[in-house]
């Protein structure tokens, strides 16, 4: 931790040395006209594209893993099976191997997906929707089956009982869904390198990579740097905080979701 805590440091070095420590200031976040975040085009491009990219893959995966998980949760059957493997493809694959993959897929296949923001989703949503899909199952998993049951034995419809019933006991696992897929747009560089058109659409773990190997490393990096490691700290601290507070009927009536629904022990 203490490179990393270094870098932070020189974020707000008031001078250009990253190794000569010159007095606190936040010109490389702000003021300066010309090399700071919010100043800089290249950099704030990249801010702007890296939440961009977070906010549109966490807002197509969840609902994708979402039905994923339910569609193979309740559907039994031997194709079911075969797509358990599908729902871990990202924990099979690896990320360069199928960013690669991808890029022949949208050169040679489906040529009107244009390199940038497009592809960069698409492949990002690929890439991530496996962890709403297994977090989702895992709780379908801990709820199980009867709570629909008696939403139907109480006239509700099969669509009823699922957005009634089931959507709000799932909700934690959605949430916490939600907050790691943002968490892992927010420091993914091989797909978005491999995909991006141009230095607009490039987030800020490529911005970074492509400054530093060319030698062009700076305070302006470091507070760049900064920024993407407070944002990944903010959403850990969102989503264990949302999760603690989603679930914590449950963890008082020692995990029994039907005592927490009923209030009867």
């Amino acid at each position: 931790m203490i490179p990393i805590a270094i870098a932070v440091m020189f974020s707000f070095n008031s001078g250009k040395s990253t190794s000569a420590w010159q007095g606190f200031s936040l010109r490389w976040y702000l003021t300066d006209p010309n090399q700071s975040v919010l100043h800089n085009s290249a950099l704030h491009a990249a801010v702007i594209q890296t939440l961009r990219l977070g906010a549109l893959t966490t807002a197509i995966a969840v609902p994708l893993g979402l039905g994923f998980a339910i569609g193979i949760d309740r559907w039994r059957s031997r194709t079911s099976t075969g797509l358990n493997f599908v729902m871990i493809l990202s924990f099979v694959v690896p990320e360069l191997l199928l960013a690669v993959a991808l890029m022949f897929v949208f050169t040679q296949l489906f040529t009107f997906v244009r390199f940038g923001t497009l592809a960069e989703v698409l492949a990002l949503v690929v890439w991530n929707v496996s962890w709403p899909a297994i977090m989702v199952r895992a709780r379908l998993l801990t709820i199980g089956r009867v709570y629909e049951e008696a939403a139907a034995d109480l006239g509700a419809s099969r669509l009823s009982a699922i957005r009634r019933v089931l959507l709000p006991m799932l909700a934690p696992a959605i949430f916490a869904s939600g907050v790691l897929v943002f968490a892992s747009v927010i420091d993914d560089f091989v797909i978005v390198e491999q995909l991006s058109s141009s230095a607009s659409t490039q987030s800020m773990a490529v911005v970074i990579y492509s400054n530093v190997h060319g030698g062009l490393a700076g305070p302006a990096l470091n507070a760049l740097a900064t920024l993407m490691l407070a944002f990944s700290v903010i959403l850990l601290i969102i989503g264990w905080a949302g999760y603690r507070f989603m679930t914590r009927g449950e963890r008082r009536s020692g995990g029994n979701v039907l005592t927490q629904i009923t209030g009867v022990k």
